[in-house]
């Protein structure tokens, strides 16, 4: 992204609904109060957009039910958010045929935060990040990486395709849009430092990192080896809640063996039922819940608890988790 454009960019998200304030040091940060009664309500929804097909039309008509049914905030993304590359410029209709034209309910008409997985950068990655898309559809946010801050929780978007090493070597036959990330590891390790920052001036009463690529997956894809050496021991240090991703196209919950922390799975916005689960990639014990299908994600947070439920492609619940920040985490 050229330098014009990047200001452009700054300039239309200060004069936009939400407010953004950029500290040295740390990253970029979108506010979003919470309601009155001091909650705040979401969906997660990863690897969606193909022009309605693959039943994603009819997951995002039970997004915008379930949407007004918890009174939603805002929606996250997980990425992968263009198939089958991306977008190939700011101009191209499929933003519009796979989400402006799909995600029309009452509901959903609040922010999208969105980060980018492996196939948005195959396409031109920059074209997500262009405030020429916000003009097309006010709703749409997309950065490498951010904070959103809704008061007692605080999410961390990452940009975490620039730490799978097979990207750079093994691309099989792919073309990734590499403009920003001229040298994976000064890029990564950057990013770590500005995540680090911003986790350890945090005071939220949750905190959530979201990215696209799992930490822990018994999917097709799997874990992530470059996430759980670089990634997740920030995320212990500072007291990590939750981290939400897609990139396999399932919907899945899985514990942490010696913290805390969530793992949580919304990428099956769209094509789905790989049917290819390894049940031996992960201890059993820490497998909560996988579902091998279409669906999505609501999350509700107040001060003292926390709500995950994991819904299919008829709206139909499949799971929920409740914890409580003075309880033990607890599956129901």
């Amino acid at each position: 992204m050229d330098s014009r454009r990047s200001t452009l960019s700054l300039l239309l998200l200060y004069t936009c609904a939400t407010l953004v304030v950029v500290s040295n040091g740390e990253l970029q940060r979108f506010m979003e109060p919470a309601k009155s009664d001091g909650s705040v309500s979401f969906i997660v929804i990863g690897d969606w957009g193909r022009r309605g097909s693959f039943n994603q039309s009819i997951v995002a008509y039970q997004m915008g039910r379930i949407g007004e049914k918890i009174d939603l905030d805002f929606v996250v993304s997980t990425g992968d958010n263009f198939y089958d590359n991306g977008l190939f410029s700011e101009h191209d209709p499929n933003f519009e045929q796979s989400f402006s034209n799909i995600y029309t309910a009452p509901s959903l008409q609040k922010q999208w935060y969105s980060v980018l997985g492996n196939h948005d950068y195959r396409g031109d990655s920059e074209a997500q990040l262009s405030s020429v898309l916000r003009g097309i559809d006010s709703r749409w946010i997309c950065l490498r990486s951010f904070v959103v801050d809704a008061e007692l929780v605080e999410m961390f978007f990452v940009d975490t395709t620039p730490f799978v090493k097979e990207y750079y070597t093994e691309a099989d036959g792919h073309t990734y849009d590499w403009r920003a990330v001229p040298s994976r590891n000064s890029y990564v390790k950057a990013l770590l430092r500005d995540l680090e920052v911003s986790l350890k001036s945090s005071k939220a009463r949750w905190k959530i990192v979201v990215g696209h690529h799992a930490m822990r997956s018994i999917g097709h894809h799997g874990d992530t080896k470059e996430l759980n050496e670089e990634l997740l021991p920030i995320l212990k240090e500072n007291g990590v809640d939750l981290y939400m991703n897609g990139h396999d196209h399932c919907l899945q919950h899985i514990s942490d063996e010696d913290s805390p922390i969530q793992f949580l799975t919304s990428g099956a916005g769209s094509k789905a039922w790989r049917g290819d689960i390894d049940p031996i990639t992960n201890n059993p014990k820490s497998l909560k819940f996988y579902y091998d299908g279409q669906g999505f994600m609501s999350a509700r947070f107040t001060h003292s608890d926390a709500e995950i439920v994991f819904y299919d492609v008829f709206g139909e619940v499949l799971h929920k988790w409740v914890t409580s920040k003075q309880l033990l985490h607890s599956s129901v």
